[in-house]
């Protein structure tokens, strides 16, 4: 039996699915809980699948098989979406089948009519929807059994896949009710289990992907294969916005295997038997550039640029108690600048596309966040209706916003309409790195007045840089201006400060910049933290009581702090040039402290010995997804804090690969604690918070360790060298 699912979203589709909402009919097919189809019920038989929803699909096997509406980069979601269908539907989790859903943003864009994964929003989006699908598929089966009893539908129970006559111990799998199913009305009302009868959410359950990747099994949109394909490497123009003047390939075509050179506008490619020899021709072009209006870029430039902005008034996200007056009538007021550095996404799994473009139409072999705009985008340059375009979905190989763009899959359909047959293009390291869509580079103005106790009394945050919500998603940027991503954990801050001000500059470089693990936090977590140290150590007051001293009406933030603390032993007395630096984040609907300790030596070389993680992401899913998210995001931004970088001279990224754009690697990697703290709060977003949280706790960390503050990141050994 095979069950489909698929939620539909409210008049706001920002706003929270309502159960009336949920349960509407419309459509052309069956959908318990979403809409129904008496057409398509007429057609059932035995044999045929009970078709519940656009996501859930029962079969006639038992098998239950769930269409995922978000897609699996490593964060876990290939788990905990399943965990929750099947704690209402009540089957093993490990039995449900899952498959990548295809490009619909009105069926798959949940909540918000826009198929991507991001944001942290998976399980905070689909935990209540899931639930309600699989509800709602139960009440129908355990209906269906009662009529073909003839009992009482509630003296039947859904027991592991099958409905119970509980007085008789009368058994019917699912697979046995999927003709009857498949024929019943929508279910009228909808009990959804309490918490304290979970079986499967909260309970720690192992990755159902982790069999596929370590036996190979597991396919990526590299591991694509298609009969009778092509392979293509690319050389894109090292400066952003240049173009191709001219090419001499003729040493490429002369080489063995190469099949053709395929010049696009700001790109030449090389079509060949295998990638080998596709890479091969591509180094023996002979490319002559026009630069274009950024030959002479220099990241000095972007610096002076955004530090210029701060000059300029912005829109404001927060406003309250006339902070910039009550600041500006001090002067013993404390105000510092800080920088965000610009930094690539460098998934292990460099961006790439096979795709077999025909004259009535396309296919595409990806991995991508956002399948229906891939897929808008090849149609749109074809100039066909998207439904001539097929999208197959894989795996990521690490996603980290850089596949929230679809521009490598662009650039494949442009080459593959040269190419007779299907082509997969491949970028190296070099060219995925030095063509990513960056984390832009940012500036902040951050001020505060503190009163007669050292407390402060007015904070002002004034944010220079570009808009990626502007630019990826323009409909969510509010009706006063603000790009809610931009100042998020600035605008919602947990401390007790009467005075806020919360500013945004929108200021937009020559460089394409995007989302990037953790987005506006991972910039104003560090600012924030950092500064709150800053005024703790001008008081020469402790750091945690100083935050605690703030945390008077947020029990949760509270909690985080104060047992993070306890949890890495902050009192305990350090050697010299070792240091512990804490710090707090409360967004994506999550609260998490995290204290770093490291080791500075005389050269300035940073050691990272232990990083201590208390986290309050409100319910879990899968405990142990959130400990893996934060080990994994810790050692993401980690990697940033310590070398993360992105450099422009002459107009030309200066990193090519993991030599100098290096990773955090294994034998520099902390110990890791981690605590979840119970919670009965609504899912909160788990991807991401680690990323930025632990940043802004480095540089307390090395201020600790050196006495000195670090105003951007990465940190440099020339800067923390012994005097």
């Amino acid at each position: 039996m095979t069950i489909e699912f698929f939620i539909a979203s409210g008049e706001d589709a920002r706003a929270p699915m309502s159960r009336r909402t949920l349960l509407k009919a419309s459509g052309a097919s069956l959908v318990v809980g979403f809409w129904s189809s008496p057409a398509h019920s007429a057609g059932a038989t035995a044999s045929a699948p009970y078709v519940a929803n656009a996501f859930v699909t029962i079969g006639a096997d038992d098998s239950v098989t769930l269409t995922m509406p978000k897609i699996e980069m490593g964060q876990g979601t290939y788990t905990s979406i399943p965990m929750l269908l099947a704690e209402e539907l009540e089957v093993d989790v490990a039995k449900v089948k899952l498959r990548h859903a295809p490009p619909d943003a009105k069926t798959y864009g949940i909540p918000y009519g826009d198929q991507f994964t991001g944001g942290s929003t998976s399980v905070r989006t689909l935990y209540q929807p899931m639930r309600q699908a699989g509800a709602a598929a139960r009440t129908v089966l355990v209906q269906a059994a009662a009529d073909q009893w003839k009992v009482d539908p509630a003296t039947c129970v859904a027991q592991n896949g099958q409905v119970v006559h509980t007085a008789t111990r009368r058994r019917l799998s699912y697979g046995k009710l999927v003709a009857k199913a498949s024929q019943m009305p929508l279910p009228k009302d909808l009990a959804l289990k309490p918490a304290s009868d979970f079986k499967v959410i909260g309970k720690p359950v192992k990755r159902l992907d982790a069999k596929g990747k370590v036996d190979g099994s597991a396919q990526f949109g590299i591991d694509a294969i298609v009969p009778g394909m092509a392979f293509a490497s690319v050389v894109n123009s090292p400066v952003a916005g240049g173009k191709v003047k001219s090419v001499d390939d003729a040493a490429a075509r002369a080489m063995r295997g190469v099949r053709d050179v395929v010049v696009l506008d700001d790109a030449v490619a090389v079509v060949a038997d295998n990638t080998w020899y596709a890479r091969q021709g591509a180094a023996a072009l002979k490319i002559t550039w026009d630069d274009g209006p950024n030959a002479s870029l220099k990241t000095e430039d972007l610096q002076q640029r955004m530090r210029d902005a701060l000059g300029r008034p912005g829109v404001l996200a927060r406003d309250d108690g006339d902070a910039p007056k009550a600041i500006a009538g001090d002067p013993a007021h404390v105000e510092s600048v800080y920088f965000s550095q610009m930094l690539a996404h460098a998934p292990m799994e460099p961006v790439n596309a096979t795709v077999h473009v025909t004259p009535d139409g396309a296919e595409i072999w990806t991995g991508t966040q956002v399948p229906a705009r891939a897929q808008a985008g090849a149609a749109k340059l074809l100039g066909l209706p998207p439904d001539k375009v097929v999208v197959n979905n894989f795996l990521l190989g690490g996603g980290f916003g850089r596949r929230l763009y679809h521009d490598q899959v662009d650039q494949a359909v442009l080459i593959g309409k040269h190419v007779q047959g299907p082509v997969k293009v491949t970028w190296t390291r070099e060219e995925d790195i030095q063509h990513d869509v960056f984390r832009g580079f940012y500036a902040h103005a951050i001020s505060a007045r503190l009163d007669e106790h050292g407390m402060p009394v007015a904070l002002v945050h004034k944010i220079a840089g570009p808009s990626s919500l502007a630019v990826f998603a323009p409909g969510f940027i509010g009706p006063d201006g603000v790009d809610f991503d931009a100042v998020e954990n600035s605008r919602t801050l947990a401390y007790d400060i009467a005075g806020r001000r919360t500013e945004f500059v929108r200021e937009e470089g020559p460089i394409a910049t995007g989302f990037w693990r953790g987005v506006g936090p991972t910039r104003n977590v560090v600012v924030i933290e950092s500064f709150v140290d800053e005024l703790a150590a001008r008081q020469q007051r402790d750091p945690v009581a100083y935050r605690l001293a703030m945390l008077t009406r947020n029990d949760r933030a509270r909690t985080v702090v104060t047992r993070a603390a306890q949890r890495a032993k902050w009192d305990e007395k350090l050697p010299a040039r070792r240091g512990k630096g804490i710090a707090l984040l409360s967004a994506f609907d999550t609260y998490i402290a995290q204290v770093v300790d490291l080791s500075v030596d005389p050269a300035g070389q940073v050691k990272v010995n232990r990083v201590t993680c208390v986290v309050d992401c409100g319910l879990v899913v899968n405990p142990d997804t959130v400990v893996a998210q934060m080990q994994g995001g810790i050692n993401f931004g980690l990697t940033a804090a310590l070398f993360g970088e992105i450099t422009f001279k002459d107009g030309r990224v200066q990193q090519s690969n993991f030599h100098d754009y290096r990773p955090l690697r294994i034998n520099e990697a902390p110990a890791i604690d981690v605590e979840i703290v119970k919670s009965n709060e609504p899912p909160g977003g788990i991807g991401e918070p680690g990323t930025s949280a632990v940043m802004a706790a480095f540089t307390n960390a090395v201020f600790a360790a050196t006495g000195k503050r670090l105003y951007i990141l990465p940190a440099k050994p020339d800067q923390l060298a012994a005097a």
